[in-house]
């Protein structure tokens, strides 16, 4: 137990600063890196970047993607084994019909107006340069490394979980009570690809989020309906949102300045930010929902 208790590495970054923007995917991969020996297993990462509101992002991953744009009547961006793409909001039932009939063995990783999701199996260097990640540009993403401690090393097990649309999650911890979530869960319409305690909580938040609750409202309800030891780093469109569960036995540090907001498992994940040196650095404190929105 003492040695799951430290694995895994997440890390989060919110740019204030317009001016920021285009060194997204650089920052992040760089704090994604720092974080290699808590997780070289596999990792991932989630980039809100440029959408509109006439289309949908969907990220699927899997083999032989390069003809399949064509073949769905759509556009799409090739990045190693994921493919982002655009669909007209008119489209999406009929691609995502085609992909359930037509292409079984895709997964769709992600799906929304701005969001991209992208994850693999292997050390999160290698993993950022797959995708390019130094190259993408966007306001807020988040990312992870994970040492798979309770199952197998598989691609699906990778973080960020994605249930909803526009809406990732990233988790260091265990849930005790994730089956019980689950069956009540899938009535209410959440689908589940994995077994993973992480994707429940995510599916978890989706739920609330669609029942009518804000962000910090739906994580501050997590605090009485989630049973086990937790640090959540979440993305919405518009929002990013860091929560800890009342023990807080994970290690946790953020930084804010008027430029961004950043969150490492660990300040060596940070220490590589612009201004690092004068950002207000503090432990978000246990129970606590931190919550930063654009606009």
């Amino acid at each position: 137990m003492g040695f799951r208790s430290v694995m895994c590495g997440i890390v989060g970054l919110f740019l204030k600063d317009r001016s920021l923007e285009p060194r997204l995917g650089e920052l992040l991969a760089g704090m994604l890196e720092v974080m290699t020996d808590r997780g070289p297993d596999s990792a991932g990462f989630a980039v809100y970047g440029a959408g509109d509101a006439d289309h949908v992002k969907l990220t699927v991953r899997g083999t032989d993607l390069a003809d399949l744009p064509a073949k769905l009547g759509v556009t799409g961006v090739l990045r190693d084994t994921h493919l982002v793409l655009s669909v007209p909001r008119a489209e999406e039932d009929r691609v995502r019909g085609l992909l359930a009939s037509e292409y079984p063995h895709l997964v769709v990783t992600g799906a929304g107006k701005r969001i991209e999701l992208y994850k693999e199996v292997g050390r999160p260097a290698d993993v950022a340069r797959r995708f390019a990640l130094s190259s993408m540009a966007g306001t807020h993403g988040i990312g992870h490394t994970r040492m798979a401690t309770e199952s197998a090393v598989t691609t699906d097990g990778a973080h960020p979980f994605s249930t909803g649309e526009d809406q990732c999650l990233v988790h260091n911890g265990s849930l005790s009570n994730h089956r019980s979530l689950r069956r009540m869960l899938e009535p209410q319409g959440i689908r589940f690809a994995t077994d993973n305690d992480s994707e429940v909580a995510a599916g978890y938040l989706s739920w609330k989020l669609r029942e009518g609750a804000t962000l910090a409202e739906a994580l501050e309800a997590g605090l009485d309906d989630l049973d086990g030891f937790f640090t959540f780093v979440v993305g919405t469109e518009s929002g990013f949102a860091v929560l800890r569960d009342p023990i807080s036995c994970k290690p946790a540090v953020m930084a804010e300045t008027d430029r961004y907001v950043a969150f490492g498992s660990e300040y060596r994940a940070l220490v590589g930010l612009p201004g690092i040196e004068t950002a207000r650095v503090f432990e978000p404190e246990p129970a606590r929902v931190y919550a930063w929105e654009r606009g």
